[in-house]
């Protein structure tokens, strides 16, 4: 069980995030708010705390998987994970650049842009990483080559519209990317719209022939040049049984899901078995 959306709940405290630096700005300004969000989470069953790195500056990565670590610690329960989060080379840009991956950038530009920021995950301790919201098959392809043979464990989650990514390239070809990457222990999607994720989940086990991951948003959308959310929430717990039917293993929320959620979710996930073989 994953845990919802970080800067949801950050927002539910009373913070403002709306600087470029969105949540990764507490990482310095308020970090036991951080840790609260995380504690949150744990509460309402989460068993795997995403950290606070998503959009954070290079030199404040590893602090986001210490603050994860001592909301563990407080909760008591040394089984529960930390997952530090690889995002995408837009969501540096503050400018929703990751809802369409046109970055200009190549494989290897991109290669030397996430190497560093990987390596702080690691050395900080996260005990995997969460390759998240890549919203570009050349981001797929540079985010793996820097994670093949490393011997690091991590989860790789596309972001899609339909059943493409934000690009507009076929998701099955992101999730067949990862098949014959031994670190990759699951793939799939977030930051997507429930109402996709079904087909999504289906996807992603057929082509990558691994457990999956879906942590999708609310349904509602980024306004990135107005920086709200614009519609209406479609994010239903009771979805769940189809996607673990069809291949889910790692399962939570994202943009705009809530712990009152993710308990809804984690009761849910209790009762939802694996099909049979």
């Amino acid at each position: 069980m994953l845990d919802g959306g970080l800067a949801t709940e950050l927002e539910a405290q009373g913070h403002d995030l709306s600087s470029a630096l969105w949540s990764a700005r507490l990482l310095t300004d308020d970090p036991a708010s951080i840790v609260a969000a995380h504690l949150a989470y744990f509460d309402a069953g989460a068993q795997v705390a995403i950290t606070a790195s998503y959009q954070a500056p290079l030199e404040l990565i590893g602090s986001s998987v210490r603050l994860a670590r001592q909301a563990r610690d407080h909760h008591g329960r040394p089984d529960r994970w930390i997952a530090g989060s690889v995002g995408p080379y837009g969501a540096s840009r503050a400018d929703g650049s990751e809802y369409h991956g046109h970055y200009g950038l190549s494989v290897a530009d991109l290669r030397v842009w996430h190497r560093p920021r990987i390596e702080q995950l690691a050395e900080a301790g996260a005990d995997l990483l969460a390759l998240e919201t890549v919203p570009c098959l050349a981001e797929v392809e540079a985010l793996l080559a820097e994670l093949a043979g490393t011997g690091l464990p991590a989860w790789l989650s596309i972001t899609c519209a339909g059943d493409r990514t934000r690009a507009g390239e076929p998701a099955g070809e992101a999730f067949a990317m990862a098949r014959d990457v031994d670190e990759v222990l699951a793939v799939g999607v977030n930051c997507t719209d429930p109402r996709d994720a079904t087909g999504l989940v289906r996807a992603a086990a057929a082509a990558s022939g691994k457990p999956v991951v879906i942590y999708p948003n609310s349904g509602e959308s980024w306004d990135a040049l107005a920086r709200r959310w614009v519609g209406e929430p479609a994010f239903r717990v009771e979805d769940v049984q189809q996607w673990v039917d069809d291949g889910a293993r790692l399962i939570g929320g994202c943009c705009r899901v809530s712990p009152a959620q993710i308990a809804a979710l984690a009761e849910q996930v209790s009762c939802a078995a694996p099909p049979r073989r």
